[in-house]
C-alpha cells in the first residue's frame, strides 16, 4: 500500500530561467532584495506556498497577480512577509549595545535632560532589536542620575513583523539569553507562558512600515542613534552604500550609526568619524 501524500507539500513545477529572471528583477526593483541562483530554491518554495493558498498554479500567473494594480499591491505585501527573513533576538550583538551604553553615558554629561534622545532600529523584524535599544537607553540614562527622556522607532517592510513587534509578546526561549535582571524589569509574565513588554517600556517605542529604498521620503531626522544591522547583506554593494548615505542624512550631529560587522567594506562618508572599536562597525557624525 502506497503511503498517503500530503498534497499541500507537493512541489509545483520548477521555474523556468525566464520566470526566475522576472522574479529576480521584480524583487530587486521593488525591495532591493537580491535573490542569487543559490537562493532559487528558497524563492520557489515560498512562492509555491503562497500560490497554493490563493489557488494559482503557475509562476507567470502569480507574477501578473502581484503586479496588477491596487489588488496586486496587497498581495505583494503579503508575499514580502514570506520572503523577508525575520529571525533575530534580544541584544543580538552584545558589543554593539555595550558601545551604545558607553556612548549615551558619555554624551549624557554634555546634553541637558530636557533634550530627548531619539533612536532608530532599521529593519526591526519582530521587534527584539528595537526593544533592546529601548532597554539599553533606559539603563544608560538612569546611571549617574542622568534621567533623560528617549524614544525608539523600529521600521520594517513586513507588516506581519510589525504587528508582532507592536504586540510585544515573546516566548521564554526568546528571552533565555537576556540578563535575568533586565527580564524582570522590562517584561511581565503572562498566563500563557509568554512574556509581555512592560507598559512603561512599550510607551517609549513605536513601529512603522518603511522600505529602505524609499528613505528619501522617510520622516525621520536628527536621530541620535541609528542601528542598521543584519539588513544590508541582502542588497548589492552599490545599494548598501546608497542606503547608508541616506541614513547619514538623518543622523544628528554627534549621532551614532551602528552597522553590522562585515556588511559593508571600504565605505566612507565625509561627515562621519569611525569609532575605535575592534568588535563593532560604527561611526559618529561630525558636529557642526
Amino acid at each position: 500500500m502506497q503511503p498517503s501524500v500530503d498534497w499541500s507539500l507537493r512541489p509545483l513545477a520548477d521555474m523556468s530561467s525566464a520566470e526566475f529572471h522576472d522574479w529576480q528583477a521584480l524583487l530587486e526593483e521593488r525591495s532591493g532584495m537580491v535573490v542569487t541562483e543559490q537562493r532559487r530554491i528558497f524563492l520557489q518554495a515560498n512562492l509555491s506556498s503562497r500560490m497554493r493558498e490563493v489557488g494559482v498554479t503557475d509562476y507567470a500567473s502569480y507574477y501578473r497577480q502581484v503586479t496588477d494594480g491596487p489588488r496586486g499591491a496587497v498581495e505583494w505585501s503579503t508575499l514580502m512577509d514570506r520572503l523577508t527573513v525575520q529571525e533575530t533576538r534580544f541584544f543580538r550583538h552584545p558589543p554593539s549595545f555595550a558601545l551604545l551604553s558607553a556612548y549615551m553615558q558619555q554624551r549624557c554629561e554634555s546634553r541637558g535632560a530636557a533634550q530627548p534622545w531619539s533612536l532608530w532600529s532599521v529593519g526591526c523584524a519582530s521587534g527584539e532589536e528595537t526593544y533592546s535599544l529601548a532597554i539599553c537607553a533606559a539603563e544608560a540614562l538612569t546611571l549617574d542620575g542622568c534621567d533623560g527622556q528617549y524614544g525608539v522607532i523600529g521600521t520594517d517592510i513586513s507588516l506581519s513583523a510589525l504587528s508582532r513587534s507592536r504586540d510585544g509578546l515573546y516566548s521564554r526561549r526568546r528571552l533565555e539569553q537576556m540578563d535575568p535582571d533586565l527580564c524582570a524589569r522590562y517584561f511581565q509574565p503572562m498566563p500563557d507562558g509568554r512574556f509581555q513588554v512592560t507598559p512603561s517600556l512599550a510607551a517609549r517605542v513605536c513601529f512603522a512600515r518603511l522600505n529602505v529604498l524609499e528613505l528619501n521620503g522617510a520622516p525621520m531626522s536628527d536621530m541620535d542613534v541609528i542601528f542598521c544591522q543584519n539588513l544590508l547583506i541582502y542588497f548589492r554593494r552599490w545599494r548598501r552604500r546608497e542606503i547608508l548615505n541616506r541614513l547619514v542624512e538623518r543622523l544628528a550631529p554627534g549621532g551614532l550609526l551602528v552597522i553590522g560587522a562585515g556588511e559593508v567594506v571600504g565605505w566612507q562618508h565625509p561627515e562621519l568619524v569611525p569609532v575605535a572599536d575592534s568588535q563593532v562597525l560604527a561611526f559618529t557624525r561630525k558636529c557642526l
